[in-house]
């Protein structure tokens, strides 16, 4: 071979570096997204000590959860819209240097609107960089067994990252304070951003299309103004006109957003998609989901450290072995899927989360361990992470490559937003029957129902699963 048609041995040695194997590049894409789900648990067991700190009020508290999770899921669509157009490795190095930054700033903020306003940036981040991962995860690996192992590892390290928040805010809130549940995220964030940029290839399947930046906006405000709406109802009642009023512009919101969606030439959200049944059956099913499981931890933490008496750290360690359950609900469902079927397990897994629902909403002002935390504990989290991963697999297949970013995006949104609505229909439910008291006893009435609610949510999303779900993945066009 002639000298001028060999390739420098640098720039072989620039491509494969710029190639990483499919492990590491899974790998990198699974630290992520345990960043993004530890962040919307890890705050719960520092509420108590951010009320004292900053001085929130309960509504404050639910906003701190929620600030995250509503910007989280109504920017999570425009994320992967982005990165199908402008590359995966682009938006996931935007997406978690974003999310750094806010981590830093809330975990330095002197005042409660400083904090709001730092985890609504850090739900923005996340919403550009979570749809990336999935989508990291399913272009290194082909299609078959291997990719269903690899999304349920990414399933798995994300519930992982939900069920480790407990644990790991209560260390970090008993040993230093709790600024260092938003700290934490700053070290971590700059080694994973120097990894990615070193190791992850580009990726992009865009044809060109702008972003539908309007559509994200319509989004994210009829959601917040929903979820402000329903939290009013707890102090103000359904029928009055501070809460009338949001619910009304919330809904409004929404209706736009859907009209806009329907004429724009390049829809955040393409409305046929929801044709496919895999898509809009596995899309429903993951919004009930999420409208129940979402809330467990935040309601765990706080029957734990508000009525049972546990210090943060003792709450995170009673919320362990619910954090290894659902990792390995994760692991085991793939050989599940291929002996049974993904509908047949995402149903198995949606019953065991539900008994665990039912028992955790007999709970007691004085319940022990065992039967107030442990095995309730494990069925909910167990069934989630059954659940999980044959709906996130029905959900993403047969997506066309110009349409990954936006599929796994819309599955991750459902979630969310099924989470955030949640979290603020069920908040409410428990405030309202417990009133103005705050002895346990009230306390623990208002999460029982809490739960009670939850077991009627999953209940639904049963049936629904049973009926609607395809009994086999759609294939790849």
């Amino acid at each position: 071979m002639t000298p001028m048609l060999r390739v420098p041995d640098t720039a072989i040695a620039r491509a494969s570096r710029r190639t990483p194997p499919p492990w590491l590049a899974v790998a990198l894409a699974c630290v992520g997204q345990f960043l993004v789900v530890l962040d919307i648990s890890v705050v719960n067991v520092a509420l108590p000590s951010m009320r004292t700190g900053l001085g929130l009020g309960e509504q404050g508290l639910q906003w701190v959860v929620n600030a995250y999770s509503i910007a989280f899921a109504g920017f999570m669509l425009l994320g992967g819209r982005a990165g199908d157009l402008y590359g995966r490795k682009r938006m996931f190095l935007v997406g978690l240097g974003l999310f750094t930054l806010a981590s830093l700033a809330g975990g330095l903020a002197q005042d409660d609107w400083q904090l709001l306003l730092a985890r609504a940036v850090q739900g923005l981040g996340a919403a550009v960089l979570a749809p990336s991962t999935l989508t990291i995860v399913t272009s290194a690996v082909p299609e078959g067994p291997a990719r269903a192992r690899a999304v349920a590892t990414w399933t798995a390290v994300g519930a992982g990252g939900g069920a480790a928040g407990g644990f790991v805010g209560g260390a970090l809130v008993d040993t230093l304070s709790w600024r260092w549940v938003l700290l934490i995220n700053v070290p971590i964030g700059v080694l994973v951003l120097a990894g990615a940029a070193w190791w992850l290839a580009e990726g992009r399947a865009g044809d060109g299309r702008r972003l539908d930046l309007p559509g994200a906006m319509l989004v994210t405000a009829g959601l917040a103004t929903l979820a402000f709406g329903i939290s009013r109802t707890g102090a103000e009642g359904w029928t009055a006109p501070s809460t009338l009023v949001p619910l009304g512009a919330g809904l409004a919101l929404t209706a736009l957003f859907l009209l806009v969606e329907a004429r724009t030439r390049a829809p955040l959200m393409p409305l046929e998609l929801f044709r496919v049944r895999s898509v809009s059956s596995a899309n429903v099913a993951m919004f009930l989901s999420g409208a129940a499981m979402f809330c467990m931890w935040f309601f765990m933490t706080l029957y734990a450290q508000n009525v049972l008496g546990y210090t943060p750290l003792e709450a995170g360690f009673a919320l362990v072995p619910s954090s290894l359950a659902v990792v390995v609900g994760s692991k085991i469902a793939p050989r599940l899927m291929r002996a049974a079927g993904a509908r047949t397990v995402a149903v198995l897994g949606t019953l065991v989360a539900l008994s665990g629902f039912a028992w955790q909403s007999t709970m007691t002002a004085d319940g022990a361990y065992p039967t107030a935390i442990l095995f309730p504990g494990i069925l909910m989290m167990l069934g989630a992470g059954l659940a999980g991963t044959p709906l996130a697999a029905l959900a993403t297949s047969g997506a066309a490559p110009e349409e990954a970013g936006l599929v796994s995006g819309l599955i991750n949104t459902s979630r969310t937003i099924g989470g955030s609505l949640g979290l603020a229909v069920l908040s409410t439910i428990a405030a309202a029957r417990t009133g103005d008291s705050t002895t346990p006893q009230a306390l623990t009435e208002g999460y029982a129902l809490a739960f009670r609610a939850g077991t009627a949510i999953l209940a639904v999303g049963l049936v629904l699963m049973w009926l609607w779900l395809p009994r086999k993945a759609a294939t790849s066009p």
